[in-house]
C-alpha cells in the first residue's frame, strides 16, 4: 500500500502550469478544468508562494471553461472552443495557452484539435495538457517549458557564443524565484554573458521566443528542468548543464567556476569575478562577528526544505554559518536512483560534518525524525536536551516549532508567513540574506 501525504507542500501539475504561466510576461492562462479547479489553485499558491499575488490574468480571474456535469457526459470540447474564442475577443494578450485538469483529460476531450483550429489567429494559441494526476508542480513547470520549447521557441540555426539561459527554479513554488534569478544573472554577467532567465525583470515574450540562440542551458536543479533541457536540445541542439542553486561564498564560488569552465571563459575571469565579489561578502557578514561569537549563536539546524534548497542550505549553514547540520528532511516526491543521487550533495562538507538526511513526503513526520536524532529524556535529572536550534522550513512547521521553542525561517514551500517581493537567497547576495534572516531570528527580542 502506497503511503499517503500530510499537508503536500505543492500542488498538482495544474497548479504549476498556471504558477508558470502567471510569471511570464502576457501571457493568457485558459483553464479546461471543471469548476473550482483554478479558485482551490488560486486559494493555495497565492498565499503559498510568499504571497505570490494574481497580477494581470492570473488568480482568480482567470479565463475558464467550468465544465460542469452536461459538458463531462457530452464532452466538453464545444465548451473549450468557446471559451478561446471569447478569451481571444475580450482578453489583451500576446500568448494564450490552454491547460487542462484531471476531468477533462479523463474523458478524453481533444485539446490539441480545439486548439488547433485556431492556429490562423493573429496571436499565437497552445494547449498543454496538465492534468493534475501528471504529478505536482513541478511537473507542470517541466510540462509548461516543454510545450514552449517546442511550439513557440523560433528555431535558430547560429547560437550566440555570449547568450546563455537559465531555469530550474519554479515559480511561487520558489517563492524567491525572481531575487535568485536576479543574482545568478547578475553574476554571469559578470562573466561577460547575456543570459535570458524566461521569468526574471524586465524579460519579455520576445526574448523567450529567441532563447534557441543561447550557447547553453544552465538548470539550477538537480531535477527539476532537466526534462525540459533535454527536449531544447533534441529540438534546438542547444546542451545543458546542472548546476544546484548555489547560496553563499563557497557554493557560489564553485557555481562559477562549473559555469565558467562549460563557457570556456578563462581561469583568470572567473577568479576575478569570485575575489570581488567574496569582498563585498565578508565585508558585510564582519559586522556580525562580535554578536555572534559574544552571544555564542552558533545552533543545531534543522532543515525541511524540497530538493532545491534542502542541500544548498543545509550545506551554507555548515559551511559558512558554521552550525552543526543536524537533520535534513527533503519533502519532494522522489524515485530512489534521485534521492541516491541527492544524498551525494550531503557529502564532503568543509566542516567535516554530516547530517542526517531523510525522504519523508509528510509533515507530520518531521517531528518523528527530530525525535529518531537526539535520545529522549527519560526523566534523567541531567537529561542534555537537543538545541539550541532553529528550523528552516515551510509554514508547516509552525507548530514544531511552537512545540519543541526553536525559532522558525519560513523558506520553502507553502510560505504564508512571509511576504515576498524582490528576496534571494542565491549567489553572494543571496547568502548575506539568508545571514541576516537567521540572526535576526536569534536577537530580535533583546
Amino acid at each position: 500500500m502506497s503511503k499517503f501525504i500530510d499537508r503536500p507542500r505543492y500542488v498538482c501539475s495544474l497548479g504549476g502550469g498556471l504558477e508558470t504561466l502567471h510569471a511570464l510576461p502576457r501571457t493568457i492562462p485558459i483553464v479546461h478544468a471543471s469548476a473550482g479547479c483554478g479558485s482551490n489553485i488560486s486559494n493555495a499558491t497565492n498565499p503559498g508562494g510568499g504571497h505570490f499575488g494574481s497580477g494581470y490574468v492570473s488568480g482568480m480571474s482567470l479565463p475558464s471553461t467550468n465544465v460542469i456535469e452536461k459538458d463531462i457526459i457530452f464532452g466538453g470540447e464545444d465548451r473549450l472552443r468557446e471559451q478561446i474564442k471569447s478569451t481571444l475577443e475580450v482578453i489583451d494578450g500576446d500568448l494564450y495557452v490552454v491547460v487542462t485538469g484531471c476531468m477533462v483529460e479523463m474523458i478524453g476531450d481533444d485539446v490539441p484539435q480545439v486548439v488547433s483550429e485556431f492556429s490562423d489567429s493573429e496571436k499565437p494559441v497552445l494547449a498543454i495538457e496538465t492534468g493534475g494526476f501528471r504529478g505536482n508542480s513541478f511537473t507542470g513547470y517541466d510540462l509548461v517549458l516543454q510545450t514552449l520549447f517546442k511550439e513557440f521557441v523560433v528555431p535558430k540555426e547560429n547560437k550566440k557564443a555570449d547568450v546563455v539561459n537559465i531555469f530550474g527554479l519554479v515559480p511561487a513554488q520558489d517563492a524567491f524565484y525572481k531575487g535568485n534569478l536576479r543574482e545568478l544573472k547578475s553574476l554571469l554577467n559578470k562573466l561577460g554573458f547575456k543570459v535570458n532567465t524566461f521569468f526574471g525583470e524586465g524579460e519579455t515574450l520576445e526574448d523567450l521566443k529567441n532563447i534557441a540562440q543561447a550557447r547553453l542551458n544552465i538548470v539550477v536543479s538537480d531535477f527539476y528542468g532537466v526534462d525540459a533541457a533535454k527536449v531544447f536540445e533534441e529540438t534546438h541542439g542547444t546542451p545543458y548543464i546542472i548546476a544546484p542553486i548555489p547560496i553563499g561564498s563557497r557554493a557560489t564560488g564553485e557555481f562559477l567556476e562549473v559555469v565558467g569552465k562549460a563557457l570556456d571563459v578563462k581561469d583568470e575571469v572567473i577568479e576575478k569575478v569570485i575575489k570581488e565579489e567574496r569582498e563585498i561578502y565578508y565585508d558585510y557578514l564582519e559586522r556580525i562577528v562580535d554578536i555572534v561569537n559574544d552571544v555564542d549563536l552558533q545552533r543545531y539546524g534543522i532543515v525541511v526544505a524540497d530538493a532545491n534548497y534542502g542541500p544548498a542550505i543545509t550545506k551554507f549553514i555548515s559551511d559558512e554559518l558554521g552550525w552543526i547540520p543536524s537533520l535534513t528532511v527533503i519533502t519532494d516526491i522522489l524515485e530512489k536512483e534521485q534521492e541516491e543521487q541527492l544524498l551525494k550533495r550531503f557529502e564532503n562538507y568543509a566542516s567535516g560534518l554530516k547530517p542526517t538526511v531523510v525522504f519523508d513526503t509528510d509533515t507530520s513526520a518531521v517531528r518523528r525524525n527530530l525525535k529518531s536524532i537526539w535520545p529522549q529524556n527519560d526523566g534523567s535529572k541531567y537529561y542534555d536536551s537537543f538545541g539550541p536550534a532553529v528550523i528552516i522550513g515551510s509554514s508547516l512547521e509552525k507548530d514544531l516549532s511552537e512545540e519543541f521553542g526553536y525559532p522558525l525561517l519560513n523558506v520553502s514551500f507553502p510560505v504564508t508567513t512571509r511576504a515576498t517581493l524582490s528576496r534571494a537567497y542565491a549567489g553572494f547576495r543571496g547568502g548575506i540574506n539568508l545571514v541576516e534572516d537567521l540572526i535576526t531570528l536569534l536577537v530580535r527580542g533583546r
